[in-house]
């Protein structure tokens, strides 16, 4: 599925389309919409990345269990 942003609202919003793409994924992690992976996904930043961006912006993450065990799986399969 794709989502059409119309140019009135890219041009309104004073960001390029990346940058708005970009808020608009920061804004669904913020909510808790979507996870601390899937963000990086989108944005195409590894992990750590999108860590310091959200640090940098004052965003807190919300880690819970299920985003842990994930996380220990990752290392354990790269290991």
């Amino acid at each position: 599925m794709s989502l059409v942003i119309s140019d009135d609202l890219v041009k309104a919003s004073g960001f390029s389309e990346n940058e708005l793409f970009g808020e608009i994924v920061l804004m669904l992690f913020q909510q808790d919409k979507i996870s601390l992976g899937k963000a990086s996904e989108l944005l195409g930043l590894h992990r750590m990345q999108f860590q310091k961006l959200i640090s940098d912006r004052g965003i807190c993450v919300n880690y819970d269990i299920d985003e842990f065990q994930e996380d220990l799986k990752t290392l354990e399969e790269t290991e």
